[in-house]
């Protein structure tokens, strides 16, 4: 099966293409990055605790001709994230692109959020993104090549209501990103981060609790705050991972420690 609209990048660019490793790979976000990245003739490794979802979602990349392979990780565990990227590498090949994307979503006012709801937002949204981090990026410096991109969210530089651990996670991702994009960049390694806003995930649907949701994720909610989205629409999960395939792409050589904010202009541009 051919997908003409990705066979535009040239042959010199896939000569030097490798493997991309993508976290959070079994739905939502994570998901459509592995496709599109897969469609751009990426071999991928799809990284993610859900293994059933995640066997699903690999299947139907491969059954359209795509060159993914599932690897079942908890990136919680440092050990099993070590023990995971070398599995990768001894099967795939040298990782050259990682993306974070594995997160989960704990809502709830700060008075009343438990201890446990706080300590699962960082495991996974901050903890786990220094793992795979830390795993991926000490086998590229070597190699001296190697682009990062973080999924993070539009709510780590806005406050919402009820989101104040999910929030301050993806600042703390952020600035992780971007501290280590620093540290990496004399190796060649570029860090990047994609902020996406309301996408289409069961993430966000989660969050609707009657047959109004769609409306109000448009058109804000001015006693919690949140303006609506300017561009009268939620965003699609591939208009995230165009953003992040981008980023990962020689079309970004040049740019690395920045922070693209994709949410169709819901935080007005800050």
């Amino acid at each position: 099966m051919s997908f003409p609209r990705r066979r535009r990048l040239d042959e010199r660019r896939r000569e030097r293409v490798m493997v991309a490793l993508v976290t959070g790979a079994a739905g939502g976000i994570g998901a459509e990055v592995a496709r599109v990245l897969a469609e751009d003739g990426v071999p991928v490794a799809a990284v993610d605790r859900d293994t059933d979802a995640l066997r699903t979602v690999v299947g139907k990349l491969v059954a359209d001709g795509l060159e993914a392979v599932a690897f079942a990780a908890d990136v919680t565990s440092a050990a099993r994230v070590e023990a995971v990227v070398d599995e990768v590498e001894r099967r795939l090949g040298p990782i050259d692109r990682l993306v974070n994307a594995a997160g989960v979503l704990r809502v709830g006012e700060v008075r009343t959020l438990s201890d446990d709801d706080w300590a699962a937002t960082f495991a996974v949204n901050v903890t786990g993104v220094f793992h795979v981090s830390r795993a991926v990026v000490n086998r590229m410096a070597p190699r001296r090549a190697g682009a990062v991109v973080t999924v993070a969210s539009n709510a780590a530089h806005t406050a919402r209501v009820g989101m104040s651990a999910y929030g301050a996670s993806k600042a703390a991702v952020t600035m992780f990103t971007k501290n280590l994009g620093l540290e990496v960049a004399r190796y060649g390694i570029r860090c990047n981060v994609v902020a996406p806003g309301s996408t289409d995930t069961p993430m966000l649907t989660a969050l609707w609790h009657d047959g109004d949701g769609h409306r109000a994720s448009i058109e804000g909610a001015p006693d919690l705050y949140r303006t609506g989205i300017p561009l009268r629409k939620i965003a699609r999960p591939a208009d995230i991972a165009e953003a992040v395939a981008f980023l990962l792409s020689e079309r970004a050589g040049h740019i690395t420690m920045q922070h693209l904010t994709v949410d169709g202009g819901a935080t007005l541009g800050a």
